[in-house]
């Protein structure tokens, strides 16, 4: 499991260390510089872009260059945390192979003299770890020039860096454009402008440089030099990942101790690149650092907003997490689903949220919906039982148009009534229709028109960010898909608190939230955003809900975790059947057990 920190907890964390004497920012310089020297050896070995020879590539000398005095005599300058006098190693922890959006440390390597470096200081600390790490690659045979943001910086980084032979310039003496032609001339370039502390959009001259860096580097292309950020991209929301204001994207983040939320988070995660993470000495342990209060308490759902992690998933906790049948197991105990999705209209919805649900391993799928839809889904899916019965679950709502009296479809007052009958036994105000205890369910599509009752944790609300805007504006909510969209993880909350419900906001990170903790999940291609994947996902949460049903009901944690691990599961799929190229949402269902599979192999070991 992937775990962030807030920035007010790395903060606890750092205090007793720096009081103790320990080296932070000297490791954290030191990882930096190793990751930056690994990635210049290994373009350049390649060919790359972004790693020009000498020969090629001269640079450009910034005009105002400051002198051996370092800064102009105004400046003032800020104390470095304390540091140890020897620079010592640091670990450079890496994710499980595999991962395309993590990458495992290293000792850079091979030729990288002649190479250039440009840095984009900061005053504070951040800016210090960055003139620490130019230090290093001065000393490796790079060509570096540190660009101060500010008329302050972080004295004794600076004159590390000034020691090495570093070249340094400031914005007060130069002018952005002559800036943004020196990027261009060179082979790395390390955003270090600030750090977890930040709080907001940049402010100027950092902001208007950022924002200059960012048109060209759109313009540049492939000209353009590989780009690290420095603990964070500057300009992020450290701990709730928006993107404020300019934000230049990183090929790769170099973070320090813990991962922050604003690199799991929409949208600043995309700004992010590859997170790689130097140890610097934080405990190992969750455990040991203060929490906010850890999980709130719960009452049909509510949970206090600033409570718990953000957190994702990976292979061997959805591993973990999945109902693997037993030799003693039967179709009835495996879990069953009932699924009300698809009309005349949209009659593969149906199609696709069973064959999600069947293929995830749920013991039977039952399909409730139009004659001639359930046809289909018999075409398509023989073993799918086309009656109603005791289901573990449900699936409601995909391919059923949003509830809209005035204009009801021959099939749309059908599956409605079949959908409140279904919600009955979800929040346990059962009908005539409806019998039985209280029952998870995936709550997707026009269903999410049809909510008239607070719901427990173990109801499953699948939205995209426009359906989750119009979600919020019939519970009085100002908000469009815009800003659903740029402040997920804070609509998403709102969304649980408002309906007692877990919420699983679909996107190209998606965002689970429920009591307590939130979940990130970022596993699937760009391909996946494709008509009928989201009914694959409903189908496969479904079946995972069945399979645990009464776990479900009895613990409201659990909802978001096997929301998660659904997200993981489709999410593989998506990229096992895309392989690179287009997918159509049948083929990510047929990937789903190949995945699965894939998954408890990964448990056995």
């Amino acid at each position: 499991m992937k775990d962030a920190w807030t920035s007010d907890e790395i903060r606890k964390a750092e205090e007793p260390l720096i009081a103790a004497g320990e080296p932070l920012m000297a490791r954290a310089a030191y990882g930096l510089a190793q990751v930056v020297l690994r990635e210049v050896a290994g373009r350049r070995a390649a060919g790359r872009p972004g790693t020009a020879l000498p020969a090629r590539r001269a640079g450009v000398r910034l005009r105002g260059s400051l002198g051996s005095d370092g800064l102009p005599g105004t400046a003032r300058l800020r104390p470095a945390r304390r540091l140890g006098e020897r620079v010592a190693g640091a670990a450079v922890a890496g994710a499980p192979a595999g991962d395309a959006s993590w990458s495992g440390g290293g000792t850079g390597r091979g030729d990288v003299r002649g190479a250039r470096a440009v840095l984009l200081v900061g005053p504070g600390n951040n800016g210090g770890d960055t003139l620490f790490a130019g230090a290093h690659l001065v000393r490796r045979g790079l060509r570096v020039t540190a660009v101060l943001a500010s008329v302050r910086a972080h004295e004794a980084g600076l004159a590390a860096f000034r020691a090495a032979g570093g070249e340094v310039a400031s914005l007060s003496d130069v002018r952005v454009p002559a800036v943004v032609e020196s990027v261009l001339g060179s082979d790395v370039l390390l955003d270090g402008l600030v750090g977890v502390g930040a709080r907001g959009a940049l402010r100027p001259p950092a902001g208007g440089l950022v924002r200059a860096l960012a048109e060209a580097r759109a313009a540049a292309g492939d000209r353009w030099p590989y780009t690290v950020a420095v603990d964070i991209p500057s300009g992020i929301g450290v701990d709730d990942g928006v993107v404020p204001g300019p934000v230049l994207r990183a090929d790769r983040t170099v973070t320090f101790g813990a991962l922050k939320p604003g690199l799991l988070l929409p949208p600043a995660a995309g700004t992010a690149g590859v997170v790689e993470l130097v140890d610097v000495g934080f405990p190992a342990v969750p455990g040991a650092r203060a929490r906010r209060g850890g999980v709130a308490r719960h009452a049909w759902g509510t949970t206090d907003p600033a409570a718990g992690r953000v957190l994702r998933m990976e292979p061997a906790d959805v591993a973990a997490l999945w109902p693997a049948p037993g030799p003693d197991d039967h179709k009835y105990t495996r879990g069953v689903v009932g699924v009300v999705a698809g009309t005349s209209t949209y009659p593969g919805a149906a199609v696709l949220a069973t064959s999600g649900a069947v293929l995830a391993g749920a013991g039977m799928v039952r399909y409730l919906g139009p004659e001639a839809v359930g046809t289909r889904v018999l075409l398509a899916r023989p073993e799918v039982v086309v009656a109603g019965g005791r289901v573990q679950s449900w699936v409601l709502g995909p391919g059923v148009p949003a509830l809209d009296p005035d204009d009801e479809g021959p099939d749309d007052d059908g599956q409605a009534r079949r959908i409140f009958g279904a919600l009955a036994a979800v929040t346990g105000v059962l009908s005539e229709d409806v019998t039985g205890g209280r029952m998870p369910a995936v709550v997707d599509a026009g269903a999410l028109t049809m909510l008239e009752h607070r719901l427990p944790a173990s109801a499953v609300l699948t939205p995209h960010a426009g359906e989750l805007a119009e979600l919020l504006r019939g519970l009085g909510h100002d908000v469009d898909r815009a800003a659903v969209e740029a402040r997920p993880l804070r609509w998403a909350r709102t969304a649980h608190q408002a309906t007692g419900a877990t919420v699983l906001l679909k996107g190209a990170i998606t965002v689970v939230a429920g009591p307590g903790d939130v979940y990130a999940q970022a596993d699937a291609p760009p391909w996946t955003a494709t008509a009928g994947a989201g009914d694959v996902l409903a189908g496969i949460l479904g079946a995972l809900l069945a399979g645990r049903s009464a776990e479900a009901v009895e613990d409201p944690a659990l909802p978001a975790r096997l929301a998660a691990a659904a997200a993981l599961v489709h999410g593989r799929a998506a990229a096992r059947a895309s392989a690179g190229g287009p997918v159509a949402a049948l083929e990510i269902a047929r990937a789903v057990p190949a995945v699965v599979a894939e998954l408890l192999a990964g448990r056995g070991r």
